[in-house]
């Protein structure tokens, strides 16, 4: 028995190793990423094949091209709201929120994270301009949640909280480097997109997973012989030995520059694109019940225009999204002269040419089309999101630039006598890295993409084009990831932006609420009956007196419903009315005969109740007389006889008692008091706070003066003096606890059945009539 004991205590103490953890995390991400990349493969072979099958008829190829998509983005958005709504869209957005502190466990549950990897391989089997590296930090999130939930069933380290959010940021550097197979980029990416602050603590765990999680992907590719070695997805030959010449620098600079500005357009259109459905009440009436019609819609014109005998054959609309980027990534330039018959293209690049015209001309209707489709697409209901379209976009308008470019200098540009030819694959890998580090406000992409086209040597112009594109969409709108949660009001704070000095000047006592709800030591059970009943606060101070306002701490919402259950409980119920019972009988038996007064007082009490037989033949009247009775419950689980006939006197008797117990003196002995809630001064600056905030990932901070408190400030304060609604010149304090009445600032609230639930059986009891005593009339009589 005793090494049995042993030998438990040693596996549990192994299995709640975080590199254990780790492992598995890779290793159920890397086989889920293989098997949706497979899977996807084989529906987009399957449309071609059809496409390819009915070459004899152009119609049929239409009707082909067009319903396969169509059939597949339905399921798709049809599937994910009917099993869990909350798998739509990209994901990060709701792990920023998560991992800043806000609870939302719908996100992390088994039955989202199937309808998140089903719905997005129907969603990118579509060839849909969609992208699979956000929904995957979403899936990655999901499968730590789950794996920490069977983790802790060997031991309860896994019930850590803060364990729990380490291991989430860990997950979502194993999403995007089992992704892109790129461990190192998709931890920067994670910590960039996710993160506020980062623990350093947690640079191993992310690094450990994404790298084990990324191996085992390529190494599938390996087993199922797709690759011969491990390699990159997407491996380039660009020239080591003189990669660019320093005069291509400006150019790259341009790249940047324009990348930047075409983040923030699409920041803007996608933003638009959805407040515009939101705002057209008939619209979105039409829409909320045709839930299924408006993809179909999108995906049918989308289709429509990429169908290759048709629109499609001016931006090679037969090619997936792998294939073009390896199209765009390669070392041939394909306008030597400037027309596309003058140049023999190979492989991909076969799909670029077009005999009427130009090729700039096809890479223009490319970027624009892609440009509003990528932006309209990823506002359909399905997991899906946004950055693999953008990268496309972003590598579509390097090498529009990189063709330019050698069309203006066929021979390269001279130096030293010696002639270098411009690569254009290389302005295509820069505009790839700015365009998506533009619209994600991240420097992360730029070592995504080195990791994903395998060489470095065009890390310098590169690096320049990230940056300058941040900087140029920094200062015109939020990031996408931003932009959601602002259209989807998650509580999350946003960041102070560029160039706002006059938020450094705002204090605390300018944006804080005065009228603090709160109760006092010495309060009574019916003051925590009105509170909460009049208010949803996840947390309440706790004070000294009303006059002092000395803060003593804290109390959740949870703590005060437990004291005021436990003082109208049933126990307590039933303990009093054995004693009124026990105390009746003793003075009964005392008095062993009755006055008739005392008779006729009895039967004036009695209620009397009509039993019709099943033959609805014979009536009888029965007398009820008054008993004690103690029901704790909702109403509707309450008999049916005591429903229809209460005893007068038992409920009356039940009411003067719970008067009384209301009325008593509140103990918070066996309560569970914060004694130390985070607290702020009044003249805190609002640059202070919000670094506090997001470091502690606080919701609320009550403010004091002195130890006595004055006031409170929650996210929503907070975040409407960041965004500029509050200046320090006529300042307008908000309603009394108006943040705290929204269930989106202070925490997930309690419902309000379960704070009104006492309060409704109150009034019930006190809105009880007496029922009067039925008389019965000569046909009653007759039939008895």
């Amino acid at each position: 028995m005793f090494y049995t004991v042993r030998c438990q205590k040693f596996l549990i103490s192994r299995v709640g190793e975080d590199w254990i953890f780790l492992i598995l995390l890779g290793l159920v991400m890397a086989l889920v990423s293989w098997v949706m990349d497979f899977c996807i493969a084989i529906c987009l072979q399957a449309q071609k094949w059809m496409y390819g099958g009915l070459d004899s008829n152009v119609l049929l190829q239409y009707l082909a091209w067009v319903t396969y998509p169509v059939v597949l983005i339905t399921f798709s958005a049809g599937f994910t709201q009917i099993l869990a709504p909350q798998a739509v869209g990209s994901g990060i957005p709701e792990m920023k929120t998560i991992l800043r502190g806000v609870v939302l466990k719908e996100y992390l549950t088994f039955k989202t994270f199937v309808a998140k990897v089903i719905g997005l391989t129907c969603a990118l089997g579509s060839g849909m301009p969609l992208g699979k590296e956000g929904p995957f930090v979403h899936v990655a999130s999901l499968c730590a949640a789950l794996l920490s939930k069977f983790m802790s069933l060997f031991g309860g380290i896994y019930e850590n909280e803060s364990r729990n959010i380490e291991m989430l940021a860990a997950a979502c550097a194993v999403g995007v480097g089992c992704c892109f197979a790129a461990p190192i980029g998709g931890v920067l990416f994670s910590i960039e997109v996710t993160s506020t602050f980062f623990a350093v603590r947690n640079y191993w765990r992310g690094f450990f997973a994404a790298t084990f999680s990324a191996f085992i992907f390529r190494v599938l590719a390996v087993w199922n012989r797709d690759e011969e070695t491990i390699t990159a997805l997407f491996k380039t030959n660009f020239r080591l030995d003189f990669p660019f010449d320093l005069q291509e620098l400006p150019a790259f600079a341009v790249v940047g520059i324009a990348s930047g500005f075409g983040g923030a357009l699409f920041v803007y259109l996608n933003r638009l694109i959805v407040v515009f459905m939101r705002k057209q009440k008939a619209i979105n009436k039409f829409l909320m019940k045709k839930r299924l019609l408006f993809p179909a819609l999108v995906t049918l014109c989308i289709s429509t225009l990429t169908f290759p005998p048709g629109f499609g054959q001016f931006m090679a609309g037969q090619l997936t999204q792998k294939e073009t980027l390896q199209a765009f990534f390669d070392n041939l330039t394909w306008s030597k002269q400037g027309l596309a018959e003058e140049f023999d293209y190979m492989g991909h690049s076969q799909a670029w040419r077009h005999p009427q015209v130009s090729v700039f001309v096809v890479l223009v209707i490319f970027i624009i089309m892609k440009f509003w489709m990528s932006a309209l697409a990823t506002t359909l209901p399905v997991p899906c999101g946004a950055f693999m379209p953008v990268f496309l976009i972003g590598a579509a308008f390097g090498r529009l630039v990189g063709e330019s470019m050698a069309a203006w200098f066929p021979d390269g540009i001279h130096s030293d006598g010696t002639i270098y030819p411009i690569v254009p694959g290389g302005y295509a890998v820069v505009g790839a890295a700015a365009l998506s580090g533009a619209v994600t406000h991240t420097v992360s992409t730029a070592v995504i993409v080195f990791e994903l086209t395998g060489q470095i040597s065009h890390i310098l112009p590169v690096m320049i084009a990230v940056i300058l594109a941040n900087a140029v969409a920094q200062s015109l709108q939020p990031s996408l990831y931003d932009s959601i949660i602002r259209i989807k009001k998650l509580p999350y704070l946003p960041e102070l932006g560029w160039g706002h000095h006059e938020k450094y000047n705002i204090r605390v006592e300018d944006i804080m609420v005065r009228d603090v709800r709160y109760i006092t030591l010495n309060c009574c059970y019916r003051d925590l009956h009105n509170v909460l009943l009049t208010g949803h606060l996840k947390t309440l101070a706790l004070v000294e007196s009303a006059e002092s306002m000395i803060l003593l701490g804290s109390i959740e919402r949870s703590q005060l419903q437990s004291l005021l259950s436990q003082q109208l409980s049933r126990t307590r119920r039933l303990e009093y009315i054995r004693e009124r019972s026990v105390a009746e009988k003793k003075r009964l038996s005392e008095v062993s005969n009755p006055s008739s007064e005392d008779s006729n007082m009895r039967a004036s009490q009695e209620v009397r109740f009509q039993v019709r037989s099943h033959s609805g033949c014979r009536e009888r009247w029965y007398a009820l007389r008054p008993f004690s009775f103690s029901f704790v419950g909702k109403p509707s689980m309450m008999p049916s006889f005591l429903t229809y006939f209460p005893s007068p006197l038992c409920v009356l008797q039940i009411a003067e008692w719970e008067e009384k117990q209301l009325d008593e003196q509140v103990n918070f002995n066996n309560c569970k008091i914060d004694p130390a809630p985070f607290q702020l001064v009044e003249r805190t600056s609002l640059h202070k706070t919000h670094t506090i905030f997001s470091l502690l990932g606080l919701d609320h901070a009550y403010v004091t003066s002195i130890g006595r408190l004055i006031g409170v400030v929650s996210l929503k304060e907070l975040r409407k003096a960041i965004e500029g609604s509050v200046t320090v010149k006529g300042v307008k304090v908000r309603p009394p606890l108006a943040s705290f009445r929204d269930s989106g600032t202070t925490g997930t609230s309690s419902s309000e059945s379960e704070a009104t639930e006492l309060h409704k059986l109150w009034d019930r009891h006190r809105s009880i009539s007496l029922p009067r005593e039925h008389v019965p009339s000569e046909s009653d009589e007759k039939s008895q």
